[in-house]
């Protein structure tokens, strides 16, 4: 594999705590990561990317780091860490790590002694405290909110307040503050050691910040991404030095590391996360916002393309991720007027998935179909764990399970993301699923047997077979540059041509439609015997022409 293979690469995400448990504590851990290489194998990725396996307090999901340079007991220790690498690589699978930089845990070494060392201390400036105002600092510096709800401030009893873009255990560093950067390239240095290959960088976009005084209302700052960098709190011009210190450390190593934003920036601005002087990469999420309309898949292609050639790399695909909800359920609720399907699917989840009425079948052969749009592309591609399953999310998870902060701190206005985050089923049978040999937390629907690994591979037909033959193939067909739209003729029909004269045609239409002439060579349904494609379906055909 090239030194640039991520450009191209198959990346599967594992959310470790809910992917496979080997000690029956109802918590997947490392060990569970290393017992299903094989499987991972037989899927054809060719990387995986862990979401966060530090010590944590699980504030929000393992995104509360106490330890950068650690494994949380509950999911192993350094040692099994090593041994899920060298499975992973002896396998031909990359590892890529989560690395959250924007804020650490309240637990973390530093923010204890920031609280002990007391006001104007050195170990303050490690973080971004402010006095508070009133005669003894009893009020909030700004009325800047949490994207979770609620105040972004939290005071710690002697006139100063911590700023916290997420949860309160959350606090968020100072990168101003150069014992934060250095120690930050020391913990890409140790990763890089262990043999990680790259890294997914948390909130990429919120290193830098602006908070000098007075600080403006929160009316005034607003959630909108600039197209200028001014911003105070997300994607100004001074985390580009940021991320070319880190490139430094990349490529000190044979092959150089790479890394992938999480930038929410505006599209005109993503492109520098992507440059060869930063993290080489990011995120695309436009498909991912898409609804089931062939304009809305057009618009996200085109735009994902054009930030490509701007940044000089690839860009990725992605549909779904632990921080939305399925990809199946978002696809087979009813169209909403004024929401996204995203923002639909939190307005589900708020009835415990009663109403509107969902459906799975449709949202299945939607999902299906989704896939293999994005793996016609050129660049690489993200699949989270499960959507191989074709799962939905779960909807009716008790509150008293639920561990998400958006639930907590948004007063039940949001169920949360916990629904897409429940471990997943191996085994028709069994305490959970085949997941572990106890109870998982949070508990699966009985309704995921129908899913499990086991069932589905047995049909031919499955959506987990349907994944395996397409990664197979979309490593036969090639996945380098040369794309071009073909008209279709009509507006319902998305169709796409690549090098190699093979072709990539979905039907977002009810009516069946007139596939190429030429090899059938897969389809995400049955596709009807006189060569039309149904609707919801996508099929690739390599065309006479």
């Amino acid at each position: 594999m090239s030194d640039t293979w991520w450009k191209h690469a198959v990346v599967y995400q594992i959310y470790p705590r809910s992917f496979a448990d080997t000690d029956g504590d109802g918590i997947g851990d490392l060990a569970g990561v290393t017992s299903r290489v094989p499987y991972l194998r037989q899927l054809g990725v060719d990387a995986v990317w862990l979401s966060p396996f530090y010590p944590s307090a699980l504030a929000d999901g393992g995104y509360d780091v106490d330890d950068y340079r650690d494994v949380d007991p509950r999911l192993g220790t350094l040692d099994a860490f090593d041994a899920m690498v060298r499975a992973l690589h002896d396998a031909g699978i990359k590892v890529v790590v989560d690395i959250v930089p924007n804020h650490s845990s309240d637990r973390h070494e530093w923010f204890r002694a920031a609280l002990a060392a007391g006001r104007g201390s050195r170990e303050r400036e490690r973080y971004l405290f402010r006095d508070g105002l009133g005669p003894n600092g009893e009020l909030p510096p700004s009325d800047w909110e949490s994207c979770f709800g609620g105040r972004a401030w939290e005071p710690v009893g002697d006139g100063q307040w911590y700023f916290h873009f997420f949860a309160k255990e959350q606090p968020d560093l100072n990168w101003d503050d150069a014992e934060v950067r250095e120690d930050f390239l020391d913990t890409l240095r140790f990763w890089s050691d262990r043999g990680v290959d790259g890294f997914r960088v948390d909130v990429a976009h919120g290193l830098a910040k602006d908070l000098s005084e007075p600080l403006a209302p929160w009316s005034e700052v607003g959630t909108e991404p600039r197209t200028d960098g001014s911003h105070p709190l997300w994607d100004r011009d001074a985390v580009h030095e940021i991320y070319a210190s880190w490139r430094r450390v990349f490529d000190a190593y044979e092959p150089p590391r790479f890394a992938v934003a999480e930038a929410f920036a505006h599209p005109s601005r993503r492109a520098r996360y992507a440059s060869p002087d930063g993290l080489g990469q990011a995120f695309n999420f436009e498909m991912q916002e898409a609804g089931w309309r062939p304009a809305d898949f057009a618009r996200a292609i085109d735009s994902g393309l054009a930030q490509a050639a701007e940044s000089g790399s690839t860009t990725t695909w992605l549909l779904g991720c632990h921080d939305t909800a399925r990809v199946a359920t978002r696809y087979g609720l009813p169209e909403h007027p004024k929401l996204t399907a995203i923002e639909a699917a939190k307005e589900w989840l708020l009835t415990d998935g009663s109403a509107p009425a969902l459906d799975r079948a449709l949202g299945e052969r939607r999902a299906r179909a989704a896939a293999l749009v994005t793996w016609a592309l050129p660049g690489s591609t993200y699949i989270y764990q499960g959507e191989e399953l074709g799962l939905h999310e779960v909807g009716d998870l008790p509150a008293e399970v639920l561990q998400d902060p958006v639930a907590s701190r948004s007063g039940g206005r949001e169920k949360g993301r916990d629904g897409c985050r429940v471990p997943l089923p191996w085994t028709a049978d069994g305490p959970s699923l085949g997941f572990g040999p106890g109870p998982a937390r949070p508990p699966q629907p009985d309704w995921f047997g129908a899913y499990a690994v086991s069932v589905q591979e047995q049909d031919e037909r499955s959506t987990l077979n349907l994944y395996r033959a397409a990664l197979r193939l979309r490593g036969a067909l090639g996945t380098g540059p040369g794309f071009a739209w073909v008209d279709s003729g009509s507006a319902e029909v998305l169709h796409f041509r690549r090098a190699g004269g093979w072709h990539c045609v979905t039907n977002f239409g009810a009516d069946p439609v007139r596939l190429p002439e030429g090899e059938l060579l897969l389809a995400s349904g049955p596709v009807d015997p006189d060569g039309r494609l149904p609707g919801d379906t996508t099929a690739w055909v390599r065309a006479l022409d």
